[in-house]
C-alpha cells in the first residue's frame, strides 16, 4: 500500500513538474505586419466587401482591438517605433531635425547607446531568444534588423517570405524565437495613383522600377469575368464612404500636403467616382492577397504542434485614405491613415474571441513592454508605453489618452473618443474632432460651445503629457 501511495506520489510529482515547466515556458513569438492596412480592411472588422479568414482567425481565437493607433502614419517613422519604442519625434535626422516623414527618417545616421541598449531585440536577445526577420525593412542604417542582430530569412516581401517563415516554424527551433514578418501588401494600391498621374523624374522611376507592385496592382484591379461595367460598379465595387467629400473647414496642412506631390492633387480633382470605387476594389483584393499569405504562416504554426506555444501579433505600419476625404496614401491624422488592425493570439493564454474597443492602444510604443513582459523582464523605452498583458490579468489602469505625430502635425486622442490635432504651419491651426457625433471626421467642433472643456483638457494632455 505504502508502495502505490510513493508511485502515486512520484506520478503526481511528476505531471505537476511537467505543468509547471510548461506554464513557465516562454512562447514563441511572431509579429505579422502588413503595409499600409487600415483598421477596417478585415471581414472581422464588419467589411463584407473582401474576405480575410486569416486575419479572422487570429481574431476569433484571440482579441481584436479597434482602437489602435501608430505613432506616426507613413512607412519608416511607424518601423523605427516597432524596432525602438519610441516616437519617431525622438531621432533627428542629419540635419538635426525632428523625424515625422520618410525621408528625414531614412536620413537618420546615428542613435545613442541608451536606444541600442534598450531596442526591442536588445531586450528580446537579454532574455534568450533568437531574432529572426523576413520581409519589408524600410529603416534608417542604424536600426536595420541585422544591424540589431535578427538573421534574416528572406529579402521577399510576397508569397516566398510566407514560404520561408513557414519553413522556419515547420523546422522546429530548439530556441525561443521573436520572428516579424513584413509583408508589403496592401500597399501595392500605392501605385495606381502614382501610374495615372506620374510627372517627376521620382514618380516615373517608381513605375518603371516597381515592375512586380505594378504587375500586381493590376491583377488586383481585374474585374470579374463576365461582368459587365454597370454590373461590376452596380454589385461588385465598394460604394463610395459617407466621408468621400473634403472635410468641412478642411486644414490648410492637409491642403499642403496634397500640393507636395503631384498625383495626391490630382487624384482628389481628377478621379471620378467610378475611379475611386476601382480604387477601393483594388485595396479589397491587395488586402486578401497578404491575407493569402498570412495563411501560410498560421498554417506551419499549426501543423508544427506548437500553437499552443505561440504569441502571434497582427498589425500594420499605417493606414491608407481608401477614398475618404478623396485622398489616397497615408500621413494624415484621419481615423483612415492612424487606425490599423491590432490583433493578439495565443491559444490558453489569451481570452478569444474578444473584442475590445475601450482601450487606447499604440501598436509603437506598447509592443516593446508587451513583448518583454511576456518573455519574462520588465522593458522600458518610452515610458508611456504600456503592457498589454496587463489587459488579460484584470488590471484596470489604462491611459485615457493617446499621442499620434503625422508629417502635418501631431494629435492626442481621447478614449471618449475625441481627437484634439496640432497642425504645423502658420498660425498652429487647431482641431477638435468628435467621433461619436461625427465618426466620419466630415467637420470639427473647434469652436462648439459645448466642447470648449474637453478642448481645454486635450490641450493640456497635448502639452505635459505627450508633446511640447
Amino acid at each position: 500500500m505504502n508502495n502505490q501511495r510513493g508511485l502515486l506520489l512520484i506520478v503526481l510529482l511528476s505531471i505537476c513538474s511537467s505543468i509547471c515547466a510548461q506554464s513557465n515556458k516562454k512562447p514563441n513569438i511572431i509579429y505579422i505586419f502588413t503595409d499600409q492596412q487600415h483598421a477596417s480592411m478585415m471581414s472581422c472588422a464588419g467589411n463584407k466587401w473582401l474576405k480575410t479568414p486569416a486575419m479572422d482567425y487570429i481574431a476569433e481565437n484571440g482579441v481584436r482591438f479597434t482602437r489602435a493607433y501608430v505613432t506616426n502614419p507613413v512607412c519608416t517613422p511607424s518601423r523605427m517605433s516597432l524596432m525602438t519604442g519610441r516616437f519617431p519625434g525622438a531621432f533627428k535626422d542629419d540635419k538635426g531635425n525632428k523625424v515625422y516623414e520618410n525621408w528625414g527618417a531614412i536620413r537618420v545616421s546615428q542613435i545613442s547607446d541608451e536606444v541600442k541598449n534598450s531596442t526591442i531585440s536588445s531586450y528580446l536577445k537579454k532574455a534568450g531568444y533568437d531574432l529572426i526577420f523576413g520581409g519589408k525593412q524600410h529603416l534608417p542604417k542604424p536600426l536595420l534588423p541585422e544591424e540589431l542582430g535578427f538573421t534574416i530569412i528572406s529579402d521577399d516581401e510576397r508569397s516566398a517570405l510566407a514560404k520561408d517563415a513557414a519553413d522556419f516554424i515547420s523546422s522546429k527551433p530548439k530556441n525561443p524565437y521573436f520572428m516579424v514578418v513584413s509583408m508589403i501588401n496592401p500597399h501595392d494600391i500605392c501605385y495606381m495613383a502614382i501610374r495615372d498621374f506620374a510627372e517627376t523624374d521620382h514618380e516615373k522611376r517608381l513605375i518603371s522600377n516597381g515592375v512586380e507592385e505594378v504587375s500586381t496592382l493590376d491583377k488586383a484591379l481585374l474585374k470579374p469575368m463576365g461582368i459587365s461595367d454597370d454590373e461590376f460598379y452596380k454589385s461588385y465595387a465598394p460604394p463610395l464612404p459617407p466621408n468621400y467629400e473634403p472635410q468641412e473647414g478642411e486644414p490648410k496642412a492637409i491642403q499642403a500636403l496634397l500640393n507636395q506631390r503631384n498625383f495626391r492633387k490630382k487624384a482628389r480633382e481628377e478621379y471620378t467616382d467610378k475611379n475611386w470605387r476601382l480604387h477601393r476594389w483594388a485595396y479589397c483584393r491587395l488586402t486578401e492577397t497578404v491575407d493569402k499569405q498570412i495563411q501560410t504562416v498560421l498554417d506551419a504554426v499549426r501543423d508544427s504542434g506548437e500553437e499552443e506555444n505561440t504569441l502571434i501579433i497582427f498589425s500594420s505600419d499605417h493606414g491608407d485614405m481608401d477614398s475618404a476625404h478623396r485622398m489616397e496614401h497615408k500621413s494624415t491624422p484621419y481615423e483612415e491613415s492612424t487606425n490599423v488592425p491590432f490583433l493578439m493570439m495565443w491559444k490558453g493564454q489569451i481570452p478569444a474571441g474578444v473584442v475590445d474597443s475601450t482601450h487606447l492602444i499604440s501598436n509603437g510604443l506598447d509592443l516593446l513592454p508587451t513583448l518583454t513582459d511576456y518573455a519574462g523582464l520588465k522593458g522600458t523605452s518610452d515610458p508611456r508605453g504600456l503592457s498589454i498583458k496587463s489587459l488579460f490579468e484584470n488590471d484596470t489602469s489604462w491611459r485615457e489618452t493617446l499621442g499620434v505625430e503625422t508629417e502635418v502635425g501631431r494629435m492626442v486622442v481621447h478614449e471618449d473618443g475625441y481627437k484634439f490635432i496640432r497642425y504645423f504651419g502658420d498660425g498652429n491651426e487647431e482641431q477638435l474632432l468628435d467621433l461619436n457625433l461625427d465618426p466620419y471626421e466630415t467637420k470639427h467642433f473647434t469652436s462648439r460651445a459645448d466642447h470648449q472643456e474637453i478642448l481645454s483638457n486635450l490641450r493640456v494632455d497635448f502639452e505635459t503629457v505627450w508633446f511640447d
